[in-house]
């Protein structure tokens, strides 16, 4: 038992590694929305400079979910000491709401804030942080988000890492580790729901 468990745990650290290799070497300058729904490599950043929400304002990819935490009034919040680890849909995903869910949503912080909470996660996870809890729950691993509630961590058929939501909905992580003052930031390529 003991061996099964160490052989799926190095294969996950396999797949982890193998897809950060293979997305090093791919061309990024193109967007195929193909790719990133179905199966997205995961990519890692380099550290950036600012706290978690600086750093997402400042990134294309982020820009959206930076915006949408200004309008929830999270910024005083999110800019604080931490360590926070934030779990960002990245701009495709927010395209795919419907721009009137979206401007309903960023005219209501109350309606929008735990929502935007339910991807902030107390304390400092980096792809190696996850890893290790990965390997300490046999694959599986929980996260507390800000407001108490669980995030479900683990790794498909394809070695990507996938989040499932409270309504049992999976996203995928496509890049690990943009460095912030405060944290850490991680894109995802959905929008999880409390």
């Amino acid at each position: 038992m003991k061996k099964s468990v160490l052989i799926a745990v190095t294969s996950v650290a396999i797949g982890f590694f193998t897809t950060q290799a293979m997305a090093q070497t791919q061309d990024t300058t193109k967007k195929d929305t193909a790719k990133t729904t179905a199966a997205p490599a995961a990519t890692s950043t380099a550290a950036a400079s600012g706290d978690v929400v600086g750093v997402m304002s400042t990134s294309t990819n982020y820009a959206p979910m930076a915006l949408a935490i200004k309008s929830a009034q999270l910024e005083p919040t999110l800019q604080a000491a931490g360590p926070f680890t934030i779990f960002a849909p990245n701009d495709v995903a927010f395209s795919k709401l419907p721009k009137a869910q979206f401007d309903d949503l960023m005219k209501n912080p109350a309606k929008f804030a735990p929502i935007l909470k339910y991807h902030v996660v107390a304390g400092k996870y980096t792809k190696a942080d996850i890893i290790k809890a990965l390997s300490a729950g046999k694959g599986k691993a929980d996260l507390k988000t800000i407001d108490g509630q669980t995030l479900h961590l683990s790794v498909n058929d394809k070695s990507n890492l996938q989040i499932t939501d409270a309504k049992g909905n999976a996203v995928l992580v496509t890049a690990f580790d943009t460095e912030a003052s405060n944290g850490v930031v991680h894109g995802i390529n959905g929008i999880m729901m409390p």
